[in-house]
């Protein structure tokens, strides 16, 4: 008798499609209409003379489900390529966030000294205000955005994920 894996792991999906209209919408409606999670989605033109666009998913769910997901983004007829990094070996992931934190004083100082602590550039300033650009993981990003919200209000952008395998491999 075999057991099942059941466990839900987060995976990085990376899909080469035709850069043509509808094709995020036709990927989109495949997750919404399985009721899956995108817990983020960036998408780009990686190529505009063979007109290719990435789409970098990242979703999760139990190996019987990334599977599913994986066969079922391969049958749309935009999709050229479906990798999944997570599986594929080590890759880099990468999010970009802006974050507004707005705080007097003392904590707007020590605002300043977080952010250099996570290497954070300060894009914006004001009297009462700074808006700081950081890129690293989404570990990274979720702990600069937890520091500043404890010292005053906090408004946020994320771009997702943007992720490519290590080594020689591509998509």
């Amino acid at each position: 008798m075999t057991t099942q894996d059941t466990s839900i792991r987060r995976h990085t999906i990376s899909v080469l499609v035709d850069n043509e209209p509808g094709v995020l919408a036709r990927v989109i409606g495949l997750f919404s209409g399985r009721g899956y999670n995108i817990e983020s989605l960036t998408v780009a033109e990686i190529d505009a003379g063979d007109n290719l666009s990435r789409i970098t998913v990242v979703t999760s769910g139990t190996p019987m489900i990334i599977e599913q997901i994986k066969v079922q983004l391969d049958r749309l007829v935009p999709v050229h390529k479906v990798k999944d990094l997570t599986l594929e070996g080590p890759f880099i992931e990468r999010e970009m966030a802006l974050v507004k934190v707005v705080a007097n004083g003392e904590k707007r100082v020590e605002s300043l000294r977080i952010g250099d602590v996570f290497k954070a550039r300060v894009v914006d300033a004001t009297i009462n205000s700074f808006v700081f650009e950081l890129t690293g993981t989404a570990d990274d990003l979720d702990r600069f955005i937890d520091l500043m919200q404890q010292l005053g209000e906090v408004d946020i952008s994320r771009t997702g994920a943007a992720a490519l395998s290590r080594g020689t491999s591509t998509l």
